[in-house]
């Protein structure tokens, strides 16, 4: 019609169509339908009776089969909301104690959880609970030695207390992990904890199933190796071992286990070392008995592994997120991420730190750096963790130069962390958090946009809510507004210029005034059309959160 081109033809077979829905309708819909063949042979239709909205529901309601093709049966599933969206929060049980003369025990983190859900967190995610091992054991900053009054590391599972199905009696006992868990579920927060596939040269299966290690021609086992990283007091566990069937059966015993004692996520440790034919038959297995289990893939390995994983059935993904800094970086890493193509499949979980990584952006960029990393975490991805306290808290001095390991790090140690120091960042943490909550948009990846802004430093992007946010936010209490954020990605120095926005994905019309409330500083400025300026101090804050809002109409004189 835009083109000028003769439509009675058109107009025509438009009605031919009409006539053929309403022969193979029922119901009302067919009724509608016959109603309107009937009128449109008596006299043809006009275009606007053609695309009329009304009209093509009723032909969208009732398709022409004969284009169709049916294909075999495809299972999915449907994982729960916390797949989707959630805020987490990592802390060592041992290094939970008020009292800096003794190590914490899950009683403590008990203690923690009004911390934690004072934060917004909504996982709360333990490190290895289990016996640790003697043999080998890691000292302090991870020399090959320790002495006897050292913890070790908890990924060295495995004592004469027991393995995977163990609580190291430091900590507690398995009452005490059950009154944790429900202590957490009265606050709103869900318990996950680590599961490592690996063992100490102490833990029970090295004896009692030799065949389940791959063994060297002098009998001896290979201890695990990440180049450069040694772990003396790990034995990898051989997958592919003869005894397989049994192996396997034991493992998801484990997993078993720890659901029936209320944990309903796991962060699983390097994924991408171990059989992915096993996760297949392991997750496929876990979810057939409770389907509410989450399983987040700690794999910072090569983009088609981390896949691949997604693909076979893993809930969440770490991500590069912690290593890309640069606007171009984040704009191009982002856009992969949420492309058709991999969104279809992989979920991220974007985490500033963990505790095997100290990015140079946090040594070097002081209290700014973890507030923009924290704040850009929190927006761009639906899901996002921090490993405190060391994060609020700015721990940033590493074990040497040009090492992403922390300086007396909690792996090999007990910690002591001042909550209540006064250069924390929790107020920022439950600011983000309260934000995530209270807004359907942050619930989502899919509707992540980025804005123009020819300053380098200063990044801009936005989410909406989806057309179909019902079901992110089934109780109906989250504001649907649109939330943009300004960030400065320079911990250093103040940025400014002028910043690019595409009005129609915010929902805005061309040159009309809207209002821009920013979220963390709780200002509202009026902003008109598509370019503003704005001027971020990273000494004061790390970007603008703003919440969108049209301006309300002038009151008549």
């Amino acid at each position: 019609a835009q083109a000028g081109e003769a439509l009675d033809l058109e107009l025509a077979v438009g009605a031919q169509l009409v006539a053929e829905a309403a022969r193979r309708a029922r119901g009302a819909g067919g009724r509608s339908l016959g109603q309107l063949a009937a009128a449109f042979a008596a006299q043809p239709p006009g275009l606007e009776q053609l695309l009329e909205e009304n009209l093509a529901e009723l032909m969208r309601a009732n398709p022409d089969p004969d284009a169709s093709v049916l294909s075999d049966p495809y299972p999915f599933e449907v994982e729960r909301l916390r797949a989707a969206y959630g805020s987490w929060y990592e802390l060592f049980p041992r290094s939970a104690s008020p009292d800096p003369a003794r190590s914490g025990t899950l009683a403590d983190v008990r203690e923690r959880l009004a911390y934690v859900g004072d934060l917004g967190a909504d996982v709360l995610y333990l490190p290895p609970v289990h016996p640790i091992g003697h043999t080998a054991r890691k000292g302090a900053n991870g020399a090959t030695s320790a002495r006897p009054s050292e913890p070790g590391s908890p990924w060295a599972i495995g004592s004469a207390e027991g393995g995977h199905t163990a609580i190291d009696p430091a900590l507690g006992d398995l009452h005490d992990f059950d009154e944790l868990v429900a202590a957490a579920a009265a606050e709103g927060i869900e318990i996950a904890i680590d599961l490592a596939l690996q063992c100490s040269p102490e833990h029970p299966w090295v004896t009692a199933h030799p065949e389940w290690f791959r063994h060297r021609p002098d009998g001896s086992i290979r201890y695990a190796e990440n180049p450069p990283k040694r772990y003396e007091d790990i034995y990898p566990i051989d997958f592919e071992t003869p005894d397989w069937g049994a192996l396997w059966e034991a493992l998801a015993e484990v997993v078993e286990f720890w659901v029936f004692h209320g944990v309903l996520i796991f962060r699983v440790d390097n994924p991408h070392t171990k059989a992915f034919a096993f996760w297949e038959w392991l997750i496929a297995r876990i979810r057939a008995v409770e389907p509410r289990v989450v399983f987040l893939a700690e794999a910072f390995t090569r983009p088609k592994t981390m896949y691949h994983l997604a693909k076979i059935g893993f809930s969440q993904s770490y991500t590069y997120f912690t290593w890309r800094n640069s606007k171009y970086e984040l704009e191009s890493y982002l856009a992969e991420l949420t492309s058709p193509e991999v969104a279809a499949f992989f979920r991220p979980n974007f985490w500033p730190n963990t505790p095997d990584i100290l990015t140079a952006a946090l040594q070097e960029g002081g209290r700014p750096a973890f507030a923009l990393r924290v704040l850009l975490a929190g927006t761009l991805g639906a899901n996002y963790g921090v490993y405190g306290p060391a994060f609020e808290l700015g721990e940033h001095v590493a074990r040497s130069a040009g090492s992403e390991e922390y300086l007396d790090s909690e792996k090999y140690q007990v910690r002591h962390w001042d909550l209540e120091d006064p250069n924390s960042l929790t107020p920022l943490l439950k600011a983000i958090n309260a934000v995530r909550r209270g807004h359907v948009a942050l619930h989502q990846n899919a509707t992540l946009r980025f804005h123009r802004a020819a300053n380098p430093e200063l990044l801009v992007y936005s989410k909406t809510a989806p057309h179909d946010a019902a079901y992110l936010d089934p109780k109906g209490e989250a504001s649907t507004a649109a939330i943009l954020c300004v960030v400065n990605l320079d911990p250093h120095y103040s940025q400014s210029g002028w910043v690019e926005l595409d009005l129609d994905a915010l929902g805005l019309e061309d040159g009309s005034a809207y209002l821009v409330h920013d979220l963390l500083s709780a200002t509202t400025h009026t902003w008109k059309g598509a370019s503003n300026f704005v001027i971020l101090d990273p000494h004061r804050a790390p970007g603008h959160l703003f919440e969108v809002r049209a301006e309300p109409a002038a009151p008549h004189p």
